[in-house]
């Protein structure tokens, strides 16, 4: 074995080693650099993009959400004053009925007095007659049963006379 054969490399395997490093890289600063960094641009550029789009639809969520809870609250606001009035509304009716069936109860007691009234008037004037007519009745009969016997109608008269004088 020759001992030249393991000879660590020289200058000039360094020399080209350095030269071919050069040159390739030259090579990729012309034709792979710029597509490199171009493509490297352009996703950076995307990703700046895509959360500049993601920061304004949080934002944008953000503004609904504060949308939607003013909707909510509006909506409520507007519920609560729909059911107020109708409570007022509801408490309006029910007074006003009463009111009107206490109208109502005042003038049907008011007529069922008058027509009690007028009954019982009507009652008394019956009473009145029938008494009248039964104390026509017995007057007859008495007068009737004095003026069968003459002397009974002589003391009669009598007796009426000494009233008359002494009135």
């Amino acid at each position: 074995m020759d001992s030249s054969q393991f000879v660590t490399p020289g200058f000039g395997l360094v020399f080209w080693t350095a030269i071919t490093f050069i040159f390739l890289l030259l090579i990729l600063k012309k034709f792979a650099w710029k597509p490199i960094l171009g493509a490297v641009s352009e996703r950076e550029e995307s990703i700046k993009s895509a959360l500049a789009q993601a920061e304004e639809a949080k934002k944008e969520m953000q503004n609904l959400q504060a949308d939607n809870e003013r909707i909510l609250k509006e909506a409520r606001v507007e519920r609560d004053g729909m059911l107020k009035e109708a409570r007022e509304i509801k408490d309006s009716i029910i007074t006003e009925a009463k009111e009107q069936a206490k109208v109502e109860a005042d003038k049907m007691v008011k007529a069922a007095q008058a027509t009690i009234e007028s009954e019982k008037k009507a009652a008394v004037a019956d009473i009145k007659n029938q008494v009248a007519n039964l104390s026509v009745e017995i007057a007859e009969k008495v007068i009737k049963e004095q003026l069968s016997d003459k002397s009974k109608q002589l003391k009669l008269v009598d007796d009426l006379l000494g009233d008359i004088k002494l009135n």
